[in-house]
């Protein structure tokens, strides 16, 4: 179920907005990612483009590395990551929440409400 942002959730979302409007450069950084972990930390980044597609890195990627760096992976809420972002985050922190577009604006949600077959695995 879908939680209303609160206070640190708003500067989050303000955090990865500045970050992009402060380091965008137009083919390069159009995309930016906030996230904080449970100690309190807060990580931004921009996305790494490249002329070689494989080559460029999510912005959520890089604040998971930035976190990883600072020894700080327990991810407590990050600002709307992407599909291959999402599942980076829940094998670092299963019970991150993320912020999402929502009906009515950003929402809180579960990383798992977003993966919800991750480890289950079928046979064809």
């Amino acid at each position: 179920m879908p939680e209303v942002l609160n206070a640190a959730d708003i500067s989050l979302l303000d955090r990865a907005r500045s970050i992009i409007a402060l380091r965008q450069r137009q083919d390069w950084h159009h995309i930016g990612c906030a996230m904080r972990t449970r100690s309190g930390a807060v990580f931004a980044a921009v996305h790494l483009e490249a002329y070689v597609g494989r080559v460029a890195v999510c912005a959520e990627a890089i604040a998971v590395g930035m976190a990883a760096a600072a020894g700080d992976t327990d991810i407590a809420v990050i600002v709307a990551p992407c599909g291959i972002c999402r599942e980076l985050i829940s094998d670092y922190a299963p019970d991150a929440e993320v912020i999402v577009p929502g009906a009515e604006g950003p929402e809180r949600v579960r990383i798992g409400t977003l993966l919800p077959n991750k480890g289950t695995r079928t046979t064809p």
